[in-house]
Parts: structure tokens; sequence; C-alpha cells
């Protein structure tokens, strides 16, 4: 038997445990939920003090053995502890549930002052850079650029360029033809950017300015200057009253652009089934000025040879329905890999096609 206060009440019970142990469990709940750490634990001090064996639970199961006018007062002090607890309890979930939120936000969070991941980007081969560079060149001249098929008939290829059955290029060993044999009904790998200049005279009436860079294919075997696939530029102007003198002006003023303001060059006669008359453009060293000896460009000669151009030949402008006594015109064409080897000072062809990054990193 203990005589308990609670409140102003005092009460005599017959319970295995003392109103002074409930009221130290209630008055002690705060303190230790303070003292929890994280939600699993403070889930195990609420089982602890408010679970079904709990203290708080043992002594309202012993209710019922008390006289009645005592059950009403002992139950009050539970209730009035379980709250006290309860409210304990809650507050320091709150703020557990409240420092692991913050945690997660903290993990996840995301630095937006930090660079983002960057991921090196490649470069355009030098191949096209140079084709770029001379199609942006002739475009400030007024020139369209233009593309044609890899794939051609023997009319535009041969025929409608003046370029006759019996011509050498013509022959099975030297270009890669498709369909060989009726020379009506030929199919190949075109050898030159020109037949665009018969494709493009037949779609447009003159004036006529336009360049055409592509791939272009032989029969030659690879070595430090050759390859059976390379690229070429071809240049087509075409109006009433254009001279040879336009030609060369056009190609100086090309030669100045790509390799310099110093440049200057020459023109040497030469033979183009197409043109006529038909001449080499050499340009001045660039690296030596004038043919020093032992120049590691022009090895002393002084000039480079560049590009094949001419007028128009007569036959041509016939083949695609212009007449040649109203229109004249020039064509000229270059090869892209050997623009870019005298320029860059590059001694093999097949640096272009090896895919080495040692070279192609020389040129972002």
């Amino acid at each position: 038997m203990l005589a308990l206060w609670f409140g102003r009440i005092s009460v005599r019970l017959t319970s295995p445990i003392g109103m002074e142990e409930l009221e130290a469990i209630a008055a002690g709940a705060p303190q230790r939920a303070a003292s929890v750490t994280d939600l699993e634990e403070l889930e195990a001090l609420d089982s602890e003090l408010l679970g079904k064996r709990s203290k708080l639970s043992e002594l309202q199961r012993t209710i019922g053995t008390l006289p009645p006018d005592q059950k009403p007062v002992v139950g009050q002090a539970i209730q009035a502890a379980r709250a006290a607890i309860t409210a304990a309890l809650d507050s320091r979930r709150a703020e557990l549930r409240l420092v692991a939120a913050n945690a997660l936000l903290e993990s996840d969070r995301v630095d937006v002052t930090l660079d983002a991941r960057s991921f090196p980007l490649g470069a355009a081969h030098l191949i096209q850079q140079t084709i770029d560079e001379v199609c942006d060149i002739f475009v400030g001249l007024g020139y369209l650029v233009a593309e044609g098929p890899e794939a051609e008939i023997g009319w535009y290829n041969f025929d409608a360029l003046n370029t006759p059955p019996t011509h050498p290029s013509r022959a099975e060993s030297d270009t890669m033809y498709l369909e060989f044999g009726d020379p009506a009904d030929e199919a190949l790998l075109r050898t030159h950017t020109s037949p665009m200049q018969a494709r493009w005279m037949e779609r447009y009436d003159p004036p006529v300015h336009v360049v055409v860079p592509g791939k272009v294919y032989r029969a030659d075997t690879i070595d430090a200057s050759h390859l059976p696939v390379f690229h070429q530029i071809e240049g087509l102007a075409v109006d009433s009253g254009i001279t040879f003198s336009d030609l060369k002006g056009t190609l100086a003023h090309f030669a100045r652009e790509f390799f310099g303001s110093s440049t200057t060059v020459r023109l040497r006669p030469h033979f183009f089934p197409f043109t006529e008359p038909s001449a080499e453009m050499d340009v001045s060293c660039f690296a030596c000025d004038g043919g020093q000896s032992g120049c590691r460009v022009c090895g002393g000669a002084g000039w480079l040879e560049m590009l094949g151009c001419g007028m128009v030949d007569p036959n041509v402008f016939e083949a695609v329905g212009y007449d040649p006594a109203a229109v004249t015109g020039f064509a000229f064409g270059m090869g892209v890999e050997r623009l870019a080897m005298v320029r860059h000072d590059i001694h093999n062809i097949r640096h272009f096609i090896e895919n080495d990054v040692r070279f192609l990193r020389q040129f972002p």
C-alpha cells in the first residue's frame, strides 16, 4: 500500500508501480527525447515509454484493481503523463525530420556556380577547312556554290566537255566505271567536278558564276602525292564580253586572298579539252618570296603550280545550248589537297586519310 500525491489529491494505491515513478517518467521524457539523434532511435524510445510493454501501459492495466474512488484520479494522472510524453516525442520527431530533410537537400544540392561538365569538340578536317575558305573567297566575288552527283554518266563527264571517245582519260584503266562499254550509256565515278559546268548551264541561262567543290575519283595508286579519291573545286563564269584578262584577274585575287597579299601569279600555256585557250596557273612562293636556293616549299624555283584554267571552248557552249557567238566564259579547277599541302608545307597526301590525331590536331 502506497500513499501517492497527484496534484492536491492523496491516493492510496495497491498498483505495483507508484505514482512517483509515473511522474519521474513523464518529467524525464523531454530530456530523453532531446538526447535522441535519429528517427530510428526516437521510435525505440516511443515504444519504451508508450508501447504495450511500457511502464505507463502496465500501470494503466492495474486501474481495474483500484477502489472506485481512486480510478478517476489515477486515470487522469496516466493520461496527463501520456500527453506530456507524447508532446515531447512529437516535438523531437519534428526536429529530427527537419534535420533529415535538410541533410537530403544538402546531398542533392547542385552548385549552379560551377562550370558545367564539358566534352571536347572535334574540328573540321583540314580539307573541309580549305574548301570552306576557297568557297568563301569566291562567294565574296558573287559566285554561287553548287554540288553535283559523284556518280555521273559519260555524257556530262566527257562528251559535253568536248572530250572525244579516243581521249586517254576515257580508258577503263584510268577511270572508275560503274558501267563500261557503250559510250552512250556509260556510268562512272566522276573524274573531276567539271560535269557541273554542263549541268548548270543546261539548267540556267547566263550570266553564270558558280564554284563546285566535291570528291572526284581516278584509278591512281596511292603514294605521297596521289590518292584514288580526292577533292576538287571547279569554277565557271559565263557572260557576254568575258575575256582572258577577267580570268587572270579573278585568279590573281584568289591567290592573294588565299596565300597572302604579296602573291603574284603567272599563266603557262597548257591543254584541256573543255577550254581554249588553256593554261596552268602558278603562284609565287610565299615561303621564300622568289626563288631562294633550297626553299622548303618551292625548292628554289620561286613558283608553285596550282591549278588549270582557260576560256570555255565554244563546243561546250553548243553542247549545253548556249550561243558561243553571244557569250564567252572561263573555267578553272583546283585540287583541294594540293592547296592545303602547299600552304601548310605537307609533304605526304596520305596524312589526310590516315586519321592520325597528331596530324589533325595541328589544324584545329
